[in-house]
């Protein structure tokens, strides 16, 4: 097999796919061969998706049909997620230049790519404008106190208690439970209180909202809190997003209406 220099990506040196072996590359993770695909192809300066195979059938992997499949996997996946687009210029079906977010992944390596695509679905509206940008520009930190500031501003709304209530005392009152579990004495639950559910999962709807405030929101207001695992904050974005629903779903209970109740900012 013929090989060339490996790249050179963060510091670290990574093989691409003329360096390995034909049963690695069509063992590795799809997006894994991808993203080496996507590296070598920006290193060689390739233009052209087809003169690449070609090249790899020619020099490194000359009979394998199985692996040049896997290779032919790979560029298919980079066209689907928009890291590869068609090139306007050229008049070749096959050409291509690497798009703003494929650049964007070679800077940032696969996990950024990965946690990126775990938002890849609808968030509330709140998280698409507040936390969603904050998170593409790499600001982890910002984007998940944002997040969870939007879960208390809904919480605030919803339950119109005092501004002088906040993170976790917020939560506490506006989903407290009435005095013993007794129902006859609702007027006394917090605002949020659902009588329609059974006490203990009452609490744990309570204890819920508070542990996500108290762990993600409360510690970036009082001091830096270093999200460097872009997974992590991918997930606090989506816990946010459920919590955001589950709001909407007792905002609705609340006015006896199944459509998710406006928003107050």
């Amino acid at each position: 097999m013929i090989k060339h220099d490996s790249l050179i990506y963060g510091g670290t040196m990574q093989p691409t796919p003329w360096d390995l072996h034909a049963d690695v590359v069509m063992s590795l993770p799809l997006d894994d061969l991808a993203l080496r695909v996507l590296k070598d192809a920006h290193n060689s300066k390739e233009w052209n998706w087809q003169n690449w195979l070609n090249s790899a059938r020619q020099h490194a992997y000359s009979g394998n049909r199985s692996a040049l499949r896997a290779l032919s996997e790979a560029w298919a996946w980079l066209l689907n997620r928009g890291l590869v687009i068609w090139d306007p210029e050229q008049s070749s079906p096959a050409a291509f230049v690497i798009s703003r977010q494929g650049h964007e992944t070679l800077e940032r390596d696969l996990p950024w790519l990965r946690a990126v695509q775990r938002l890849d679905l609808q968030l509330v509206p709140e998280l698409e404008a507040k936390a969603r940008p904050q998170f593409l520009r790499g600001d982890f930190e910002a984007a998940a106190f944002m997040a969870m500031k939007e879960v208390e501003i809904r919480v605030r709304a919803l339950s119109e208690l005092s501004d002088s209530l906040v993170g976790t005392k917020l939560m506490q009152a506006a989903f407290r439970l009435p005095p013993k579990d007794d129902v006859d004495r609702a007027s006394e639950a917090g605002p949020l209180w659902r009588p329609d559910i059974d006490p203990g999962e009452s609490v744990a709807l309570m204890d819920l909202f508070k542990g996500a405030i108290g762990l993600f929101k409360n510690p970036a207001s009082h001091r830096r809190v270093d999200y460097t695992d872009s997974t992590e904050a991918a997930e606090i974005l989506l816990l946010a997003d459920l919590l955001m629903r589950l709001l909407d779903k007792i905002g609705a209970t609340s006015t006896g209406d199944d459509s998710p109740p406006p928003r107050s900012r």
